[in-house]
């Protein structure tokens, strides 16, 4: 039982850190059941990513009752991201989870971490590189990019469970960079629920799940996404990104090496 209280501890953490920056979920999720609950790579892959569509699906069915998704956007990326994310399970399958897919899936994860924290930490930068990026982007290519974009996540989040948060959210604003924010986190949010359950179902079927630690995560989570959420208006929202990126630069080494 003494576990089932850490888990519920550590979902309630995470939670919290997602409620305060709306990113940081699988980020952390996946090196925390790696180095604190000792699961191996691929096992904690799958079990954050059902953690990720079960805590998000709340966040998207809100951003759609208040027409915050765009749903075009939404299918070109799913488009890409669910064969992609079939595919790469389906050559998990064929292959076997071998040790070189352990090399793999870990390795992948170590930069999904990196690349994350790039992105949170120059969060304000990506707007002004995507509207110097329509000069060379017409509105013609655009769904063709948007396509490529997903087929990237849905490899991405298959491998790390890493990605269709922030990674999601930055392609978007690159491609469409004069997308309103409250637009921009509903359609990102909208594509990571289906994405992550139908990679999180492919890890299933391979075993790559803790369902007991999973229950435990989400009673945590719930209560704390609500205190995020209320402590955002109080802590500095730059001391908090500063923090997670720390966080998310530490786990990415610590990963890889």
């Amino acid at each position: 039982m003494g576990m089932d209280w850490i888990a519920v501890a550590s979902g309630f953490g995470i939670g919290a850190i997602v409620g305060m920056t709306g990113v940081g979920g699988g980020s952390l999720m996946t090196p925390l059941l790696i180095s604190v609950f000792k699961l191996n790579p691929a096992v904690a892959i799958g079990t954050d990513l059902w953690f990720a569509a079960i805590t998000k699906s709340g966040g998207a069915w809100a951003h759609q009752r208040h027409g915050h998704v765009d749903y075009r956007i939404t299918g070109l990326m799913l488009a890409g991201s669910i064969p992609a994310a079939l595919a790469t399970i389906g050559l998990m399958h064929f292959t076997g989870v071998t040790k070189g897919w352990a090399q793999a899936l870990t390795f992948s994860l170590g930069i999904a971490l990196l690349v994350t924290a790039v992105v949170v930490a120059y969060r304000q930068a990506w707007q002004a590189l995507g509207l110097k990026l329509e000069r060379w982007l017409p509105a013609r290519r655009k769904a063709g990019f948007t396509v490529a974009a997903g087929l990237l996540l849905g490899v991405l989040v298959s491998l790390s469970s890493i990605g269709a948060g922030a990674l999601g959210a930055t392609l978007i604003l690159l491609l469409y960079p004069r997308l309103p924010a409250h637009r921009l986190v509903g359609t990102d949010i909208a594509h990571a629920v289906p994405l992550t359950l139908v990679a999180g179902i492919g890890h299933a079927t391979l075993g790559h799940v803790e369902w007991g630690l999973l229950a435990a995560l989400l009673v945590g989570s719930l209560p704390g996404i609500w205190l995020g959420a209320q402590l955002t208006k109080s802590m500095p929202e730059r001391l908090v990104r500063g923090l997670l990126c720390v966080s998310l630069v530490t786990a990415g080494l610590k990963v890889i090496h």
